[in-house]
């Protein structure tokens, strides 16, 4: 059923009305600096809200031997937050339409040095279209636009006539285990929308993701040509990782959704460090990397893989014949996922979108990982990733557009109203 005209009017027209709360509940969010282990105030805060607004509270922390034993559990670390996950849940008077997941994740990376900014990192500076701030785009604006999409149907007296459960989870920046825990909690809805910052585009195919560390070890001597230096040897190993990146590039061809991309599988060596004196050969060296992985590849076909190259690599190498690279996987161990076109969840929004920015709704492959996966892969049901137009995502200046925004909540309103029903608040 789609949405007659005066109901959809009632709805663009509300979200307008609570645009400026929206934009300072935004803002709220950004100050919080939710680095990964340091998200407890902003769920706090997250709480709060929901519990005001006449949500049904759950919060609860990862149970990390349910997590480790399921297939999409990514390793558990001492760097691994222990913040909790906070699930607010509306319950119709009457389950008379399809149920929905709303998903946002409050952890942020981290900002780097605040020199490099043009304004500080967790300071939500507004200039023109933008709003600014470290985690702002990726997702504290799609974590408010989830609230206040389901405010602006209150507004006009009105709530979705089906569950809806609104999920902030830690996490997703590092393993995806914040998604996957809601999953083993046992919540689970007809579809699922996470408003991630992706140019007002739905994902139609996404990768999956692997970390991993390589330790390298050498021989230290204070005579520098004498000893084995542990550093250059890993850019050895650099070396070999990227023939291996340009390999898995290579099986593109045949893929849809990925063959006419020019780079689909990228590897970042994100964090080198090594050695404890200027004046000794450096005995030791680590590499903290990231790399894609096809849809339909495990986790652990892509870590073997991953082993053995490194493996054949060292016997072929006058010193690692003897000093094998040690690799060990610490982060990410998650599998990619294709979204299926022509689903209902997906027609609806694709009604929405083009009644809230005019235009038809496109799909495209985005290359990092979502926790769409989850529901993609877990709980089988059409795993929507739609989000705002942004820059410098990870990056300095990280911004969101403001008109974006407002477009992405609009479209989300109204999705919500078609696709779980209304009836009166």
């Amino acid at each position: 059923m789609t949405l007659e005209a005066d109901l959809r009017d009632k709805i663009i027209a509300s979200v307008e009305a609570g645009f400026a709360d929206q934009l300072a509940f935004t803002q709220e969010m950004i100050r919080f600096p939710s680095v990964r282990g340091a998200e407890h105030t902003v769920q706090d805060f997250v709480f709060r809200q929901l519990s005001d607004r006449g949500y049904a509270m759950d919060r609860f922390e990862m149970d990390r031997a349910a997590i480790e034993s399921h297939p999409g559990g990514s390793p558990w670390t001492d760097e691994h937050s222990e913040a909790p996950i906070v699930v607010g849940i509306h319950r119709p008077r009457t389950e008379a339409g399809r149920s929905l997941i709303l998903q946002a994740h409050v952890d942020v990376v981290p900002p780097g040095p605040a020199e490099m900014w043009t304004h500080a990192p967790f300071d939500p500076v507004i200039e023109g279209d933008w709003i600014y701030g470290r985690g702002g785009a990726d997702m504290k604006v799609g974590h408010a636009a989830n609230l206040f999409a389901m405010d602006a149907l209150r507004r006009i007296g009105l709530q979705p006539a089906a569950t809806v459960y609104v999920q902030s989870v830690v996490e997703e920046e590092s393993t995806g285990n914040g998604a996957l825990m809601t999953h083993l909690r046992g919540y689970k809805a007809d579809a699922v929308l996470i408003p991630e910052p992706e140019e007002e585009k739905l994902v139609r195919a996404n990768v999956g993701v692997v970390w991993f560390q390589v330790e390298v070890r050498g021989h230290p001597v204070r005579e520098m040509g004498a000893g084995a230096n542990a550093i250059d040897a890993a850019y050895r190993v650099i070396a070999e990782l990227r023939r291996m990146e340009e390999e898995w590039n290579t099986r593109k061809v045949g893929r849809e959704h990925f063959e006419n991309e020019a780079h689909p599988i990228n590897l970042n060596v994100g964090k080198i460090e090594g050695g404890d004196w200027a004046s000794s050969v450096p005995c030791w060296c680590r590499l903290d990397c990231r790399i894609a992985i096809y849809p339909g590849t495990s986790a652990e076909e892509a870590a073997q893989e991953i082993r053995n190259r490194l493996g054949a690599f060292a016997r072929s190498d006058a010193y690692f014949a003897n000093n094998p690279p040690l690799v060990t996987f610490n982060g990410f161990y998650t599998e990619g996922y294709v979204l299926a076109p022509g689903s209902e969840a997906e027609s609806v929004l694709g009604r929405a979108h083009e009644a809230a920015t005019g235009k038809p709704l496109e799909t495209f492959m985005t290359a990092g990982y979502l926790d769409a996966r989850v529901y993609a892969l877990y709980d089988k049901i059409p795993a929507l990733c739609y989000g705002p137009s942004s820059q410098n995502i990870h990056g300095f200046d990280e911004r969101a557009s403001i008109a974006s925004i407002k477009r992405i909540t609009t479209a989300m309103a109204l999705f919500i109203a078609e696709w779980c029903g209304v009836e009166a608040a």
